[in-house]
Order: structure tokens, then C-alpha cells, then sequence
């Protein structure tokens, strides 16, 4: 590499292999997600088996982690290239369209994932915070809530920028 190619005037001691780098953030994504999951699972099983309060986790606890699993599932599974592709002029509505679409249905995964979060800190507020039950064994069901539904955002916001980035590591979107 010629030195007026360099960002840096030192040198990286290690090479940075593409493929290596997004398979392992990938990974990190998926355990993300499932650190999410068994904070949920954790959460469902201590309230059901230990819990010596009167507050228990239900179905209404579980549908913010719902929103945003369905938001990362909508998120991810989009193709980028409709997002950004261009139209190639004339009365060719078809790509508009597409890409109209496409931004639509990745406003309502981002609104998934929003939904998801904040109703778990709803929850939290709701179920545990304005009622008093601020212990720590009873807290722990509301904060485990919100930390599934971090959680899940944060692997959703992963595996978003691990997808977009291109062949020569720059994002393309």
C-alpha cells in the first residue's frame, strides 16, 4: 500500500479478514438475542416458581419482547438494495414503487423494535415502579423485561450494520 493511500501513518499490526470479521459479528448478534431470550425465560421461570410477591409475569409481559422480535425479523429480512436503488428515469414507476415499499416496511420494523422497548420500560413503570414493588427479587422480573428487549435491539443493530457492509468494509447504506 503506498503511503498516500493511508488514512494513518502507522499500519494496523494485524490484517483484518472481512468475512472473519462479519461472521463473528453475526455471532455476537445471535448471542445477543439469545441473552435476550433467556432473560425472558429467566424472568417467566423465577416469577412462576420462586416469586413470593404478588406480582408475576403474564402474556402482557411477553408482548413487548413479541413487537421487537417480529421488528428485528422485519428489519433484517428486507433487501437493502431496494432501499436505496434508484429509479432508471422515464415512466418506470415499478422501482419508486418498490422502493417506497421497502422504506415502508422498514419504518414498521423500527417501529416494532421501538414498540417492543418501550413498552417493557412501560411495564417496568406500570407493574413495579408505581405500585412499590421496588425489592430486589420483584424488581429484577420488570428490569429483566427491558433488558430482553435492549438486548434484542442491540442484535437487531448488529446484524443491520454487519448486512450492509459491502465487500470493501464501507457501509453502503
Amino acid at each position: 500500500m503506498s503511503e498516500t493511500n493511508r488514512l494513518f501513518k502507522f499500519s494496523l499490526p494485524f490484517h483484518v479478514n472481512h468475512h472473519v470479521l462479519r461472521s463473528q459479528t453475526m455471532y455476537v448478534s445471535g448471542v445477543l438475542y439469545a441473552l435476550g431470550l433467556w432473560l425472558m425465560i429467566d424472568a417467566s421461570i423465577f416469577s412462576r416458581n420462586r416469586n413470593a410477591s404478588v406480582v408475576h409475569v403474564t402474556f402482557v409481559d411477553w408482548i413487548p419482547f413479541i413487537c421487537s422480535t417480529l421488528g428485528m425479523v422485519v428489519v433484517n429480512s428486507l433487501d437493502k438494495v431496494q432501499l436505496v436503488s434508484a429509479s432508471t428515469g422515464g415512466f418506470d414507476t415499478g422501482a419508486i414503487s418498490l422502493q417506497w415499499q421497502a422504506r415502508i416496511v422498514l419504518f414498521i420494523g423500527f417501529s416494532l423494535l421501538a414498540v417492543g422497548f418501550n413498552g417493557s420500560f412501560l411495564i417496568l413503570v406500570l407493574k413495579f415502579l408505581i405500585k412499590g414493588y421496588t425489592e430486589n427479587p420483584t424488581i429484577r422480573m420488570g428490569t429483566e423485561n427491558v433488558g430482553a428487549n435492549v438486548s434484542v435491539m442491540l442484535s437487531c443493530t448488529i446484524l443491520w450494520i454487519v448486512s450492509t457492509l459491502e465487500e470493501d468494509n464501507s457501509l453502503s447504506l
